[in-house]
């Protein structure tokens, strides 16, 4: 398969986030018949991170993650682009980066590695386990892909993913006094959270709160006794202060489950690429045993996420160019230090 070719297979074989399986099965097939040595690490009973290398001394690891988010969206394409869901977040980038990879075996560069991860799009589980395993000692730089556009990102906002639960009191709805509505001190609640002023840096830029989520109540004729709500919070600073904005904002009328954090991440500048810092979160805080972490990818994240998500496939081309000199760079520094 081209490059193209193979990048519609992966957006053909659905993998939303915790049915990641098949994707994986075909990658470890694939990868053994251009011959990759490949693992499959167990993360849950339908995720597997896919993990390969040529010799004993991988030094840089290609990384990306292979779940996507829903609904599935099959492949398509036109003279320009590639459609479908994962074309840029981030089946591209996985079929990018082994083209680059096969084109360094090609120069007779082999201490490379491919590390594909599942549940990116959730809380990172395949991340934090491939944290554990052993051959990311070996590791010296790890360059994630994730859609940047084609630029070195040199820094990422952080990640905190929280619920905000409330209790009530059911009643029936003609008599709205013998009880007490969660929905409404949720509301309240949302409404003081909306008034933060959340803090800034001067690197990574705003920090940023989406309420995603909003459940609650049994009926229309029934006094809510629960609601909840889910944030998706942008850091650009530690997670403690801005838990403890929001712990006052809530002044005891709730509850707060953090589901994830991530903090923002300064990586490193490599001469020779556009530079720019990214608004979105990686598997990147996750893998801290796996060296210096380097993020750059094909595709726009405005494009990610979206019912017509895709990826130019010039920049899928360009991609596999600035991967293979970015390792080669990379390889050259390192012996001269």
């Amino acid at each position: 398969m081209n490059l193209f070719e193979l990048t519609k297979t992966l957006i053909n074989i659905p993998s939303i986030s915790e049915d990641e399986q098949a994707v994986g099965f075909f990658l470890r097939d694939y990868l053994e018949s251009l011959g990759w040595t490949v693992e499959l690490q167990p993360v849950s009973e339908n995720q597997n991170n896919v993990i390969a290398y040529l010799n004993d001394t991988p030094r840089v690891f290609f990384s990306t993650h292979i779940d996507t988010v829903p609904p599935f969206i099959e492949a398509g394409e036109d003279e320009e682009k590639i459609y479908g869901r994962g074309a840029c977040d981030a089946k591209g980038l996985v079929a990018s980066q082994i083209f680059a990879a096969e084109e360094l075996r090609k120069q007779n560069i082999n201490d490379i590695g491919l590390l594909f991860t599942v549940d990116e799009e959730q809380g990172s589980s395949g991340a934090r386990m491939a944290n554990k395993h052993s051959i990311a000692a070996k590791c010296e730089y790890l360059i994630n892909g994730e859609p940047t556009d084609n630029d070195l990102a040199v820094g990422s906002k952080g990640s905190l993913r929280l619920m905000v639960r409330t209790k009530g009191t059911a009643a029936h709805s003609a008599y709205p006094e013998m009880g007490e509505s969660a929905i409404e001190k949720l509301l309240d609640i949302l409404q003081d959270v909306r008034q933060i002023e959340f803090p800034n840096d001067d690197f990574f830029g705003e920090t940023t709160n989406n309420i995603g989520l909003i459940n609650g109540g049994l009926k229309t004729n029934v006094i809510a006794p629960n609601a909840e709500a889910g944030l998706h919070i942008r850091l650009t600073t530690d997670d403690k202060p801005i838990l403890e904005i929001l712990e006052k904002a809530i002044d005891g009328r709730g509850e707060i489950e953090i589901l994830s954090v991530a903090l923002p991440v300064k990586m490193l500048t490599v001469e020779g690429f556009r530079q720019k810092v990214v608004r979105f979160t990686t598997d990147i805080p996750h893998l801290s045993n796996w060296g210096t972490p380097l993020l750059l990818g094909a595709g726009s994240i405005l494009a990610a996420h979206t019912k017509d998500e895709f990826v130019p496939k010039k920049e899928l081309q360009e991609a596999v160019g600035l991967y293979v000199n970015l390792v080669k760079k990379l390889l050259a520094d390192a012996s001269e230090i």
